[in-house]
């Protein structure tokens, strides 16, 4: 008996052995010998273990423990320091390293790893974390009532860096990217606009971030909106709100819109697109990319972003005809010269709204003015961006000049220049390159000049000075001269039916003998 029994308990510890280090593969095969075979021995033999062993875990099959029973864990070396590093986690929130936990613990008396520290610090996390998880509640959307926008950078063109506005309404996942050079206010209004615009109306609320754009401060945890932005609501029948920190269900819809789009935009080794030659380029393969998403059938609605879009426009505000002022940019005044500064660079404006205020914007490569008349926006100016040294002007918007930087027109300072004046387009001529040669005596040739148009007529005088300024005749008697060798008279020339020139007809008679 008293062998019976320490073959008993020795073979009750093997069993227990056993069963600590068995895998769940071990377990199904040691079954699966017993299925094939029915006898406890053989599926022992077949699955290399102890048969005590297989009718243990057939027992638990059958009484339906299989599923829940898990192998003791074995006591580790951190177990006695698991409380104090719980403890830490507490007081920490969760936020205190690995390695500083075995800083710590080595000043306690702590021998062991500190790779076995790590893994003690990241269980304790896990059972920190364990019921102070933030409960999410679905976004569920109505028709015409949300959407939102977010920026992601966009590729470089040319070495100048970009940023894609990214916009979508939520009920219908319709969605609108718009390049930008910058993310400034004006910027960002002018987006809002064009997004508005491509929907075919106004949501009752647009949804961002907590940008300097849109909220210029937080007291007691309110968001203080700019006052632009709160003039856009006015203008627009909007409301601009921003989202809570740290909360994806209500502006993950944007934030998706962004990553598919940089995606599919920005030239990467996994979609291997190829940069951008031109602002323009950028403009088409985000008009091409809106009509390809916008088109396909979203993965929750099963229904194409755009034919949704036709029902949510009848949940839509109406837009305004004219967009706010801000969307044409910044202002400024126009300067004496006709001329505005805009980003250190000159730019010309219609010599007309000297003194006025316009408003300035850049659109892809170019600056675009508007004048904002009585009338409505009118856009007066625009011109290819330059850099600062580089001054854009144009001469459409300045008066007529003199050919060349010195050239002058005659204006009469008194009666007998008046009268010299009228002679016609000669005299005028005349008297700039009689000036230019330095001729002396000059208002008494005037004089002269007007006597004889009384005398020969004033047509033949202005044609006679003209003559005279051409060849440089500016002495006392050329243009007396000039009138004496062309008298008044009718002149005759030749036609051909009486032309001088010997004609050929004696060669015509050339052998004849008669």
């Amino acid at each position: 008996m008293l062998l019976l029994f320490e073959w008993s308990v020795t073979t009750t510890v093997t069993v227990e052995q056993e069963e600590r280090v068995k895998s769940r593969e071990e377990v199904m095969n040691m079954l699966e010998a017993f299925d094939l075979t029915g006898s406890l021995r053989d599926a022992g033999e077949l699955a290399g273990c102890s048969h005590h062993t297989v009718a243990a875990y057939v027992a638990k099959r059958d009484a339906g423990e299989l599923a829940g029973a898990r192998p003791r864990r074995r006591e580790r070396i951190i177990d006695p320091w698991m409380g104090k590093i719980e403890e830490w986690v507490e007081r920490s929130c969760g936020r205190i390293r690995a390695d500083r936990a075995f800083d710590k613990l080595g000043v306690l008396g702590y021998v062991g790893s500190e790779r076995t520290v790590r893994r003690a610090v990241a269980e304790a996390k896990r059972s920190f974390g364990a019921g102070r998880r933030r409960v999410y509640r679905p976004w569920i959307p109505e028709p015409g009532m949300w959407a939102q926008w977010d920026w992601g950078a966009g590729p470089a063109i040319c070495g100048r860096s970009t940023s894609l506005f990214c916009a979508w309404l939520a009920w219908s996942r319709f969605r609108v990217v718009v390049p930008c050079w910058d993310r400034r206010l004006a910027t960002v209004i002018s987006c809002l606009d064009r997004a508005m615009r491509a929907f075919g109306g106004a949501p009752t609320y647009w949804l961002t971030d907590n940008e300097r754009t849109v909220t210029i401060d937080h007291v007691a945890g309110v968001p203080v909106r700019h006052p632009e932005m709160v003039a856009i609501g006015g203008h627009y029948g909007i409301t601009v709100a921003t989202c809570v920190p740290a909360d994806p269900e209500s502006k993950g819809g944007s934030e998706a819109t962004v990553r598919v789009a940089k995606a599919d935009l920005v030239p990467t080794d996994a979609n291997l697109r190829g940069g951008y030659a031109s602002w323009a380029d950028l403009v088409d393969a985000c008009v091409v990319w809106m009509a390809e998403v916008n088109g396909r059938e979203h993965r929750v609605t099963r229904r194409a972003p755009v034919e949704m879009l036709v029902e949510e426009q009848q949940r839509l505000h109406r837009l305004p005809e004219t967009p706010y002022t801000a969307v044409f940019g910044e202002t400024r005044k126009v300067s004496w010269s006709s001329t505005i500064s805009f980003g250190g660079v000159t730019y010309s404006v219609p010599h007309t709204l000297a003194d006025e205020t316009v408003w300035v914007r850049i659109d892809g490569e170019e600056v675009v003015v508007v004048h904002c008349a009585p009338s409505g926006p009118v856009e007066v100016a625009r011109h290819q961006r330059s850099t600062p040294g580089r001054p854009m002007i144009d001469d459409a918007h300045y008066p007529p000049r003199p050919a060349g930087p010195l050239g002058r027109r005659p204006k009469p300072a008194s009666a007998a220049e008046a009268e010299f004046l009228a002679l016609g387009d000669g005299a005028r001529t005349w008297l700039v390159e009689a000036a230019a040669a330095g001729t002396s005596r000059m208002k008494v040739k005037m004089a002269q000049a007007v006597t004889l148009a009384r005398l020969h007529g004033q047509k033949r005088v202005d044609w006679a000075l003209g003559r005279a300024a051409m060849f440089g005749r500016f002495a006392e008697d050329d243009l007396a001269s000039i009138l004496a060798a062309h008298p008044l008279g009718d002149r005759h020339s030749a036609e051909d039916v009486h032309s001088l020139q010997p004609s050929t007809a004696a060669w015509g008679r050339l052998g004849d003998h008669r």
